[in-house]
């Protein structure tokens, strides 16, 4: 019921009641200070509530600085022409030539092109091209000496400053940085929506480290963008979680919470943050918002961090620890045994390094372990007399539990290392996700009745020998090698491990990837993906309602859901005619300004954004790889500062050097410089 006097939202102010206009994005293009706020269904003039410069009536206060529901085109051009406009955009000049003057011309000099000194440009490149190929910072006087060498004319004949000493290479990469982020916060701005992929990550001196991804979508022509923003440290403290500081860093690149679509993570703190409440709290500050497991990282699925609260578990993980870090460098002349060095080094894991090894989730290492258990029990037995470590070593590795676990984990293990394949593929079929998590699901409750592949071929394999000393015990023998506690009553408590275990699994997939979230990939797959439509035209007009209606209500606040649901039945023919486009094709069109698809079809053109918008591909799986290869490679050299998020940022999101205007990070480097030497002399 809408009250006496009140227009619907949405609707126009025009007497005419039959006809309902609704705001057009693409008037956006055409008058550049429009805005819409999208929760009240009111358009404003940028321009005019900056200024708020008062009329002939003494009023500050016109339709557009309070906000109007006129949406009609006439209403813009009579606005643009009036006096209040003009009045607005001199006094929002002259404000902006006065910031220029007190800011000492930076402004200015973006503008006004100068001959940049060729010397100067030399020596950025060299410190640009450092960062990319991954070259020390000490290593930079000693390659602008061999550029010389090598009679390169702009370092021979200019004489510099002492402030493009090579001993300032940190400061130099920082104006790089501001340059590319200047660049990020362009994509930001223009991306309709954004999706957000944080990574922790734990330093040499054990400090948690954020480090954030953002995915963009360019209205200009559909295409999607990974930007990496940077490594952030995350102050100690548990009040303090993952999304305080990225709401932190959102807000310092000017992104409004609106925008946030996805939250993307593999991070096992994020998850706990979620759990504890931390998720919530982010959703109530980006209203769009909508969490999952990042589906492009390169690590299992497998949540390890979970599963080690099973007490044996845990044991496990201790003891394969102990094995590989004793054995891991062995010189001797068996082949088993070298098979966990390559292990090590397929998985790139570092013993030495502060992370805690989730062994039960490295397919690879527990390979290892199994094909290597013969030889390692024979080992840590010749070893027994004068260790007391390899002697609990040994007796460990002879459980049944022990052994049997193992078999287990290779049963599970490359479950989940199929799904994290399926996650990488560049154009990933969204509608195949919800159905694989519940065939996953499904297989891992199998497990826990019917023993998987592995197991089975274990108990086969046992030998069963009577007693002599005991009548109606056996001794049980694998390999050649007699099994520790190892009898029925044994047995039956491991069936009771492996189902606690296989049920924790389980549970953790489910909640990396809850009902709600899955509901909401497959209707965007099921509306955006042609290869999901009825073969025949004649089935397709009950087709995907259900769908449509969960993504207007779930993203109520953007789109108009009276005029989607009208504009339905014409959009689905024209998708069932473009059967040859994928899913990420259709979006494309439908996001692109000038494409008659987003004239059409408005409120499908921001829900193919906000699709696009999600954190998929190998594009972001290369960059993810590529920040934490960084971060185990560099931590060491940066342990005392802050310039390895500088590094990384060039590293990873640096274009080729034809391509970067360091005239610009010259600009920026030198008004750095100026700043700190006015501020020392203030001192």
């Amino acid at each position: 019921m809408v009250p006496p006097g009140k227009k619907p939202a949405g609707e126009t102010s025009n007497s005419n009641k039959k006809c309902k206009r609704y705001f057009n994005e693409h008037w956006k293009e055409e008058f550049t200070w429009l805005e819409f706020d999208y929760e009240r269904k009111l358009m404003f003039c940028i321009e005019c509530r900056q200024a708020l410069v008062k009329n002939k009536h003494g009023k500050a206060e016109n339709a557009f600085t309070v906000g109007t529901d006129n949406f009609q085109r006439h209403a813009l051009l009579r606005h643009v022409t009036s006096g209040a406009h003009r009045q607005a955009l001199a006094v929002n000049r002259e404000q902006l030539a006065f910031e220029a003057r007190v800011h000492n011309h930076q402004e200015l000099r973006s503008v006004i092109k100068v001959e940049v000194n060729p010397a100067k440009i030399a020596i950025l490149t060299t410190v640009y091209w450092m960062a990319k190929e991954e070259i020390p910072d000490e290593k930079c006087s000693s390659l602008l000496e061999f550029q010389k060498f090598n009679l390169c004319q702009a370092l021979l004949t200019s004489e510099l400053s002492d402030c493009y000493h090579p001993r300032s290479v940190k400061e130099m990469q920082a104006a790089i940085v501001r340059v590319l982020h200047n660049e990020d916060r362009h994509k930001m701005k223009a991306s309709p929506f954004i999706g957000l992929v944080v990574d922790e990550t734990v330093d040499v001196l054990e400090h948690r480290n954020l480090i954030m991804f953002t995915t963009t979508v360019s209205p200009c022509d559909g295409q999607t963008s990974i930007t990496f923003l940077g490594s952030f440290e995350l102050p100690a403290g548990e009040a303090y979680t993952v999304a305080d500081k990225a709401v932190e860093v959102m807000h310092s690149f000017g992104v409004p919470t609106m925008k946030i679509t996805w939250l993307s993570s593999d991070s096992s703190s994020l998850m706990a943050d979620r759990l504890n409440g931390a998720g919530t709290k982010l959703k109530s500050i980006c209203p769009l918002l909508t969490e999952m497991h990042c589906v492009s990282h390169g690590s299992s699925l497998l949540p390890a961090e979970s599963v080690v609260n099973i007490d044996y578990v845990r044991k496990y993980e201790t003891t394969v620890d102990a094995v590989y870090r004793l054995y891991s460098n062995f010189k001797g002349e068996s082949n088993s045994l070298q098979e966990l060095q390559s292990a090590l080094d397929l998985c790139e894991i570092d013993l030495e390094g502060p992370k805690t090894i989730h062994w039960t989730s490295i397919f690879p290492a527990v390979e290892a372990i199994d094909s290597s258990w013969p030889t390692l029990v024979l080992l840590l037995e010749s070893e027994s007399e004068r260790s007391p470590v390899a002697f609990g070593l040994c007796e460990e590795l002879k459980k049944f539990q022990f052994v049997a676990f193992t078999k287990i984990l290779l049963d599970v293990l490359p479950i989940f290392q199929k799904l994290s394949r399926f996650f990488q593929i560049e154009d990933f079929d969204l509608s195949i996700l919800k159905p694989i998590v519940s065939a996953t699901a499904t297989t891992l409750q199998a497990q826990k009745t019917t023993s998987g592949q592995n197991f089975q071929e274990f108990l086969n394999e046992m030998n069963e020998h009577p007693r002599e000393d005991r009548e109606d015990e056996s001794r049980f023998y694998y390999k050649g090698v007699e099994l520790a506690s190892c009898s029925k009553v044994h047995l039956k408590n491991f069936e009771h491990l492996k189902e606690t275990y296989l049920e924790s699994v389980r549970g953790n997939l489910l909640d990396r990837f809850p009902s709600h979230v899955l509901e909401a990939v497959n209707s965007f797959s099921a509306i955006f993906n042609p290869k999901c439509y009825p073969q025949s035209l004649d089935d397709i007009g009950s087709y995907g309602i259900t769908e449509l209606n969960f993504l207007l209500q779930a993203y109520s606040r953007v789109v108009v859901s009276e005029r989607a649901l009208n504009d339905f039945p014409l959009f689905k023919r024209i998708v069932f005619s473009l059967s040859q486009l994928s899913f990420k094709d259709l979006c494309i069109k439908l996001v692109y300004s000038h494409s008659e698809m987003h004239e059409l079809f408005p409120d499908f053109a921001v829900l193919a954004a906000i699709a696009l918008a999600l954190p998929l591909g190998s594009v972001l799986y290369e960059k993810i790889n590529r920040g934490r290869e960084l971060m185990k490679r560099s931590q060491w050299r940066y342990a005392k500062d802050s310039g390895l998020s500088n590094f990384m940022k060039i590293a990873i999101d640096g274009p080729t050097i034809n391509e970067f205007d360091f005239a610009l990070a010259i600009e920026y480097y030198e008004s750095l410089r100026e700043s700190d030497f006015i501020m020392a002399q203030v001192q």
